[in-house]
């Protein structure tokens, strides 16, 4: 028990710390959505029917695939992990408490979207809200598994935020939530549909339950639940 309320005292004050955390989980979505939910709002009036939904999706993954990898680099590839050594704290402790901190931040900056995106530009609040947030828990899950991926694979923290980069920017573009999927070629479409923002924002956006589009996200959360053990016992090596 020592031990884990060491491991939270360490994470909290990380946290404190990290501008990387406040810029990714709340500055850059909240500013996003300011300027292009007005955009998108004045340029297809239908827009404010996904709004919620489209914003959060760039909200969340923005803030799981730039923000939490660093955090991950942090712990496992400097002095921290010999202090949990040090002190008989797991090393799964960090990948867990780094998550549940990302989690919160997340969750906490997608329910702003909720409530201001109807207030701001007349969007449309989700016809099930129960669905919605079930849905919006399981694709905060599967995006900070992805990123925790990355966290725990590259050591390096240029390579890190160039690798985060790289997979951010087709996730958003693929996703759906810039312009109709239907309008891409069909292979850039089958492209969008490996990464778990075009799954989220479909799954989001559906006003009943449908299981041919939560499936894919429950798959992807298996399987990196999976990778990041496997990697978590290469770090404790």
């Amino acid at each position: 028990m020592s031990a884990f309320l060491y491991g939270v005292s360490l994470q909290w004050k990380l946290d404190i710390r990290s501008k990387t955390l406040l810029i990714t989980c709340y500055i850059v979505p909240l500013l996003f959505f300011a300027v292009m939910g007005g955009i998108f709002t004045s340029v297809m009036p239908e827009a404010r029917y996904t709004l919620i939904q489209s914003m959060t999706v760039f909200g969340v993954t923005m803030g799981a695939l730039i923000g939490l990898p660093p955090s991950l680099v942090e712990i496992y590839s400097s002095d921290i992990k010999k202090v949990y050594k040090a002190n008989g704290v797991p090393l799964y402790l960090g990948l867990v408490l780094t998550n549940i901190s990302a989690y919160i931040h997340l969750f906490i900056m997608s329910i702003i979207l909720y409530i201001a995106a109807p207030l701001a530009f007349n969007a449309e609040i989700p016809k099930n809200p129960v669905l919605y947030f079930a849905s919006l828990a399981i694709f905060i899950a599967v995006s900070l598994s992805i990123a925790s991926i990355i966290g725990l694979a590259v050591k390096d923290q240029a390579k890190t935020s160039m690798v985060s980069i790289i997979i951010f920017l087709p996730s958003i573009m693929l996703s759906g939530i810039m312009f109709p999927i239907e309008l891409l070629p069909k292979a850039f479409e089958m492209v969008g549909k490996i990464f778990p923002a075009s799954w989220g924002y479909k799954v989001m956006a559906d006003s009943t339950f449908q299981l041919e589009t939560l499936l894919p996200l429950v798959v992807i959360l298996i399987l990196a639940i999976c990778v990041c053990g496997i990697l978590l016992r290469k770090v404790d090596k």
